[in-house]
């Protein structure tokens, strides 16, 4: 919901790193995979309950995640291979947090880390599942032109579960009220892309279809 918001802000902030990394001929996909190992870290902190550290290494990461794109469009080397390797690896980051927290404390953190992670699965699968379409039919994607694949909308976003994985690492001790509170965000998020995504390449299908008869 707050990615297209927050993201013309953003990149100002990124360019002067954009441009030393470029003249040091680092490439989008060296950031992408350094990204995901610095985000990595902040699971055994998390374990250890090191919440500090935690929270540092998914500023870092996310750092990362806004270099890459950024990077690949400075060096005009955005690719279908790029982009494939950034989500894959966004949404292992993505399951990695709620997992740490399950595995700090089991009996009390076990089941919403659980829930949380069942509806993550959901929006991922959805906004992947529509991106393939998408991409099938050539669908306009006006807000997010430069990603590599159709970036679908919805309540839970990057920005938002980034902000919800920091609460975590503030106030760990409420962390089974914010998951269960966020996995009902991520639900709604579910089913809005589901109908919504539906609708839209059942309306696109009719319309290639009759295309096709025209041209018959």
């Amino acid at each position: 919901m707050l990615d297209a918001k927050i993201t013309p802000f953003i990149k100002p902030l990124l360019r002067p790193i954009v441009v030393a990394l470029d003249n040091r001929a680092i490439t989008p996909n060296h950031v992408t995979i350094a990204g995901f190992i610095i985000g990595l870290i902040a699971v055994p902190l998390i374990i250890l309950n090191w919440w500090l550290g935690a929270l540092g290494f998914i500023v870092l990461n996310r750092v990362c995640d806004g270099i890459d794109g950024e990077l690949a469009r400075y060096q005009k080397s955005s690719s279908s291979a790029g982009g494939y390797l950034d989500i894959c690896l966004d949404f292992l980051f993505y399951a990695s947090i709620p997992l740490a927290f399950g595995i700090a404390n089991p009996s009390e953190w076990g089941i919403p880390a659980v829930v949380l992670l069942a509806t993550f699965i959901g929006t991922g699968s959805s906004f992947l599942a529509f991106a393939v379409a998408a991409e099938k039919f050539n669908i306009d994607r006006p807000q997010f032109a430069n990603k590599s694949f159709y970036y679908m909308q919805g309540l839970t976003e990057g920005t938002e579960t980034i902000a919800v994985f920091l609460a975590f690492c503030i106030w760990p001790n409420h962390f089974p009220i914010m998951a269960y509170c966020f996995a009902a965000a991520c639900f709604i998020t579910i089913v809005t892309r589901i109908s919504g995504g539906f609708a839209t390449l059942e309306r696109v299908e009719k319309s290639f279809s009759n295309s096709q008869k025209l041209n018959d």
